[in-house]
């Protein structure tokens, strides 16, 4: 095995006590990050310049955050409904879509593809209404495209965790992950049309925590977040292991680039990061060494 990298050079941005720290992206607009607490409902936002957080509260789980094309508007992905939300005036403005099966099941994790559709994955609700986490007892998750006609597509179902949504630097494979089955799969993707064919296995089985969220880099390796792993592992586009990078919290969630020196990688974390009664860093960056790749926004 490629032994891991010390965590010596990971800092911490923001200690918000996250209970399922989620979500991360980059606004290169303002300069700012943008991520959630699930269980908290919540919706975060890092100003870089100068530290300070602000913090939304929403009524149900918040899990994810794209950005749009309109340098003010968000989307963000909640447990029930995927919303449109303005940064100015910190209101939704349109519901782009409702899941039928809300509350039994909720969105995860969302990311969109080269053509500006959003891809975002479901699985069996395992949050309640006072936050705490249940257990999963259910593979009902499954795989959706939403395009801002409001077309909605699934590809896949059967996920016990839908998660993980990347594409490779010239659009033509898309990675997806089921983290309770410890597999990534990618399969071929048209990046003009948004059609995804077949799923083939990509990583599986490493044993260090389970896959959580991901992003690409401009050499196209998948830098994937190991919950319960207590490491972030770069993965070669052949699926061979490159680099990994413990982390000081144990479960580390999603990460992304930032497109300032566009080196620097965010990562949120989940839990099991409270250090001697302080508030639990939830927030984190290194230098990666490698660029990253702009994030597309949603089309509107």
């Amino acid at each position: 095995m490629i032994d891991p990298i010390p965590n010596t050079g990971i800092r911490c941005l923001a200690a918000t006590g996250d209970l399922c720290g989620e979500g991360c992206v980059w606004h290169p607009q303002q300069n700012a990050v943008f991520w959630t607490d699930i269980n908290r409902g919540l919706l975060h936002r890092l100003e870089i310049e100068n530290g300070n957080v602000e913090t939304w509260r929403f009524d149900q789980p918040v899990t994810a955050v794209v950005l749009t094309n309109r340098t003010e508007l968000l989307v963000l992905i909640l447990g029930g409904r995927i919303v449109l939300w303005n940064t100015r005036t910190h209101r939704e403005t349109d519901t782009l879509f409702r899941l039928p099966e809300w509350p039994a099941l909720r969105c995860n994790d969302a990311r969109v593809d080269p053509a500006g559709v959003l891809w975002f994955g479901t699985m069996q609700n395992n949050v309640r209404s006072d936050g705490t986490t249940l257990d999963i007892t259910e593979w009902s998750g499954a795989l959706y495209s939403l395009a801002a006609s409001g077309e909605v597509k699934q590809w896949h179902s059967g996920f016990g965790i839908s998660n993980t949504l990347a594409w490779s630097p010239n659009g033509e494979t898309m990675y997806f992950a089921d983290t309770l089955a410890n597999t990534i799969y990618r399969g071929h993707f048209d990046p003009i049309h948004s059609i995804l064919e077949g799923r083939e296995i990509f990583f599986r089985g490493f044993e260090r925590g389970l896959p959580d969220g991901s992003t690409i880099d401009a050499e196209g390796y998948l830098w994937n977040c190991r919950y319960g792993g207590s490491c972030i592992v770069r993965i070669a586009p052949d699926g061979t292991v490159a680099r990994i990078i413990d982390t000081p919290a144990t479960n580390p969630t999603t990460c992304t680039f930032t497109s300032g020196d566009k080196e620097t990688l965010i990562f949120t974390t989940a839990g099991n990061a409270m250090s001697q009664g302080k508030p639990a860093e939830s927030l984190f960056a290194f230098e990666s060494g490698v660029r990253g790749l702009p994030v597309t926004p949603f089309a509107l």
